[in-house]
């Protein structure tokens, strides 16, 4: 059966093969690419899909070689041309193999580092206020002496309390106590805090400020970062300012 495919038959599924081998080749190196700026979850994906076009590749090869003509071969510039191809996708795949193997060693030497910081205390870069033990402190800087308005919001984004601080020029320091306006006493948690400043009458404008917090706890997350947790507040490592002690 397979005598009788004529020659132009061979050389449509030539012209097929070496089309869908530049597809996979093409979507082998956006694969890749994807892998190193992606989750490990994200990786492993992109790993299955280029394996998937891997094996698709490797039976239409055979497919063509079971079907062409004996009278009248692959050219083998073509062939080889095709065969470079499917080497070219086969080394994407250990290549992504490779780059997801590299990204859990780096999340777990970067778990190592954050975990040695549990039990310290840490300025960070963050609207999220951690109270524990009643009390949260954060350090705002002024260009100038003037009065900001602090505002405290809870997990329902209502307003706790609004305090106004009369600011020195530089960096200053407050501490919240826990009290709502109401003067009940709020649980510990995660609160977002804003900070405007602004002499009577002009434009509020907002407040540079860091809050501080005691590290209890380092996660992994899909994404490929590292999140530090401070009682009920959650934040990026890579938000941490300095370690205080």
């Amino acid at each position: 059966m397979s005598a009788s495919v004529s020659s132009p038959q061979n050389s449509n599924s030539a012209a097929a093969a070496a089309a869908a081998a530049q597809a996979v080749a093409a979507n082998a190196t956006a694969s890749s690419a994807s892998a190193t700026n992606s989750s490990t979850s994200g990786g492993s994906n992109s790993l299955a899909s280029l394996s998937s076009n891997f094996n698709d590749f490797l039976n239409l090869l055979m497919t063509q070689l079971q079907n062409q003509n004996p009278t009248s071969p692959m050219n083998t510039d073509q062939f080889t041309s095709e065969l470079v191809q499917f080497t070219g996708v086969e080394q994407q795949i250990n290549t992504n193999g490779s780059l997801t193997k590299l990204i859990q060693l780096t999340q777990g030497d970067e778990m190592l580092q954050a975990s040695s910081i549990v039990g310290k205390t840490v300025d960070v870069n963050t609207n999220q206020l951690p109270l524990q033990n009643g009390s949260a402190t954060l350090t705002f800087t002024t260009t100038a002496a003037e009065p900001v308005s602090i505002a405290i919001y809870n997990s329902s984004g209502q307003e706790v309390n609004n305090y106004s601080v009369q600011a020195t020029q530089g960096a200053n320091t407050w501490t919240w106590n826990g009290q709502s306006s109401s003067g009940t006493t709020e649980p510990n948690g995660a609160y977002t805090v804003a900070i405007y400043g602004g002499a009577n009458g002009a434009t509020p404008t907002a407040v540079p400020f860091t809050v501080q917090g005691t590290v209890t706890g380092v996660s992994s997350q899909t994404a490929g970062t590292v999140d530090l947790q401070m009682g009920g507040a959650s934040t990026s490592m890579g938000n941490v300012q300095q370690v205080v002690n």
